[in-house]
């Protein structure tokens, strides 16, 4: 990945850190869209260890926000090579789902712009880049909750999750002839500060579902998207990978 530019969203934490953790080991230039003020003192250390970090503490919810990060981003590197958009949002209550009939409508609001309307906003930004180059990847984090059933997720997560499938499939068949792919990574339960919002009756139970019997880590689910960024992985493109440990078989 020398030479490349790696964007990643909720790169503070979870499969975000990994991810872009994975991609600096790999040489390319990491660029850490969080949030968390957090992400600043993670490029700092990363940049410390030799591997090229830039952080950006940018808000996702705001449209005007990050708008203005993605025109930097493109003024500063020409855009992105990789395009991870990996940020998530599942508000719960006392580490269980609310029903959807008490689900208010600026909450939904919330997890929609994060969840979805970000990774729609930064492809429009960065694929115009890509399109120019004619060569990209755009890798979204959607969920095993946006490909099955899942009593473990709310409504409004799941709704997100799910679109963000269809408009990963819609960028592929758009952009596959500039040489640009774009494909799914939907993980099951993953050790990481969002599963810590679950309750351990939850997480044990997401444990059970998986055929391996345990939660997965970060880094497996950055493995893959590592893989699907590579030259290796040129000829697939729409697809969904399920990362989940055999709970969902599909």
């Amino acid at each position: 990945m020398k030479g490349k530019v790696v964007l990643v969203t909720g790169a503070a934490s979870g499969i975000g850190l990994a991810t872009a953790k994975t991609f600096a080991r790999d040489g390319a230039k990491v660029l850490l869209l969080d949030r968390s003020a957090n992400v600043v003192e993670i490029a700092e250390e990363m940049s410390s260890q030799g591997y090229q970090a830039l952080p950006y503490t940018v808000d996702l919810a705001d449209a005007d926000h990050l708008h203005s990060a993605a025109a930097s981003i493109v003024s500063e590197h020409g855009g992105c090579d990789v395009l991870v958009n990996n940020a998530g949002i599942h508000p719960k209550s006392d580490g269980r789902i609310r029903p959807l009939e008490s689900i208010g409508l600026e909450e939904w609001d919330a997890v929609l712009r994060v969840n979805l309307t970000a990774p729609f906003l930064l492809a429009q930004s960065f694929l115009p880049g890509m399109k120019d180059r004619r060569k990209g990847r755009v890798i979204n984090v959607s969920s095993r909750a946006g490909r099955t059933y899942s009593d473990r997720a709310g409504t409004h997560y799941v709704a997100s999750k799910a679109g963000l499938v269809g408009l990963t499939r819609k960028i592929a068949g758009d952009y596959a002839a500039y040489g640009i792919t774009a494909n799914c990574i939907a993980p099951g339960q993953v050790s990481s500060a969002m599963a810590a919002q679950s309750s351990s009756t939850v997480l044990e139970a997401a444990a059970r579902d998986a055929l391996v019997g345990r939660l997965g880590t970060p880094e497996e689910v950055a493995a893959t998207i590592r893989f699907l960024a590579s030259e290796e992985a040129g000829y697939i493109t729409g697809a969904v990978i399920d990362v989940n440990g055999g709970a969902f078989i599909g």
